[in-house]
């Protein structure tokens, strides 16, 4: 069954793309990435293609720009500048639940959705990377549990607010994690209040997305993983109450475009050669548990490797790309050296080939119902962005997969265009009788 009659299609901002070496092949200079018109020419490009958003991720931590320049501005800040050169484009921006305050955070998404005329999502993360925490004073991240256990309050507490906003109403609660007493003065936004998002692929994190979610991140790297979470996700919402609907599942897709497959292939295999030495081993072991550089190239990765056990509660990293990475891993084990050649997404699936091949990609797991759309993780910025826009976005258009045109001009408008026979994802919860598994497996 497929998942909707339209694609939700958006495009990961990372630095000068997605490759590393992305700058080393492209007219570009290291401070376009903290000026405005860098990312106000991205916007434009993506506008062009009638992209549904532009998302910044966010690590508000020290890092080593030489490996891969990312996160020098601040995500909303970023997003407000790409706001003034574009007039439908969403606005998705990442915002932890573990370092930032609830209110505060509440009154700031929502003042950006009323200027930006109800563009605004908020990707919510519960934030895991160790190196955060310093620069917030403290010895280390709270452990998983104590993580999402505020994450459930905290986008409770900024939901409740903004569905509140401008009534004069005063916000009450008292939980384990959180107390709050707090009133938005604001009114509602064109669209009500911004789009929660949710990135994470952790069972806690599924939770958190069934009940709050709107767009999930998602992190499968094969097709039948992808289907199975994404009926997962449907399920836990309607056995809640919320319409499955409701729910866009997007996984992030990494591109490498050419004229021909040898093209695209001679292309990525530049990008690979001019990245940092060592770049594909070193992600592809942060993921493993194990420096890749002592394993035989020439034989699979040992089992021991895979069935390592890991304490999930104290688990430093994402333990849902851990969990993708794992069963990738586990499929395509042929050698060493075979897997860092594939694992050019560095985490994310990838597809490298012409506008045709990638087209046909997308269709593919969309037709399938393994998802609503695509997070886009492009090779380089501004150059990749343009091919997209210019060679695959006119493909899926005549294939009646994506729109000719912007139809509502808010965010959560679109969501909902892409299931029109669907209620609005912003009105009361419905409740769903029929399991979901059992009624798409039904229809297929």
């Amino acid at each position: 069954m497929s998942p909707g009659n339209q694609l939700v299609l958006g495009v990961n901002l990372q630095g000068f793309g997605q490759r590393p070496a992305a700058w080393r092949v492209q007219d570009v200079a290291p401070a376009d990435l903290i000026g405005p018109d860098f990312w106000q020419n991205l916007g434009r490009i993506a506008e062009r293609g009638r992209l549904d958003a532009v998302f910044f991720a966010d690590n508000p931590s020290a890092g080593n720009p030489n490996l891969r320049a990312l996160g020098l501005l601040e995500p909303f800040t970023a997003l407000q500048s790409i706001a003034q050169a574009t007039e439908h484009l969403g606005l998705v921006g990442t915002a932890s639940t573990t370092y930032n305050d609830p209110v505060e955070l509440a009154e700031r998404l929502l003042s950006l959705d009323l200027v930006t005329g109800g563009r605004l999502a908020w990707n919510a993360v519960t934030t895991y990377n160790p190196a955060v925490s310093g620069n917030f004073g403290l010895d280390g991240n709270p452990d998983r549990p104590s993580r999402y256990a505020r994450a459930a309050e905290f986008v409770d507490v900024v939901t409740r607010l903004w569905r509140s906003a401008g009534s004069g109403a005063t916000v009450d609660h008292v939980g384990d994690q959180l107390e709050v007493h707090a009133r938005l003065d604001q009114p509602p936004s064109a669209q009500g209040h911004p789009v929660v998002f949710q990135a994470g692929g952790s069972d806690q994190g599924r939770d958190l997305a069934a009940r709050f979610a709107e767009g999930v991140f998602s992190v499968e790297l094969t097709l039948d993983a992808a289907v199975q979470n994404r009926l997962a996700l449907r399920d836990a919402a309607a056995r809640i109450g919320r319409h499955p609907d409701s729910v866009k599942v997007v996984p992030g897709l990494s591109v490498v475009l050419g004229s021909t497959e040898r093209e695209a292939t001679a292309l990525y295999d530049r990008l690979e050669e001019l990245a940092p030495e060592g770049y594909a081993e070193a992600t592809l072991g942060s993921y493993l548990d194990v420096d890749v550089t002592t394993l035989d190239p020439a034989r699979p990765v040992p089992d021991h490797v895979l069935d390592r056990t890991i304490d999930e509660a104290s688990y430093s990293k994402s333990l849902g790309y851990r969990r993708t990475v794992v069963r990738w891993v586990r499929e395509n084990n042929t050698s060493v050296r075979d897997l860092v050649r594939a694992f050019g997404g560095y985490g994310a699936r990838i597809v490298v080939g012409t506008p045709e091949q990638v087209a046909d990609s997308i269709e593919q797991w969309f037709l399938a119902g393994a998802a609503d759309g695509f997070n886009l993780m492009i090779d380089r910025f501004p150059t990749g962005l343009e091919e997209i826009v210019d060679h695959v976005i006119p493909i899926l258009t005549d294939r009646g997969l994506f729109r000719r045109e912007y139809g509502e001009r808010t965010l959560r408008g679109r969501f909902a265009e892409t299931h029109p026979d669907s209620p609005h994802p912003d009105t009361d919860s419905v409740s769903v009788s029929l399991s979901v598994s059992e009624r798409e497996r039904s229809a297929r």
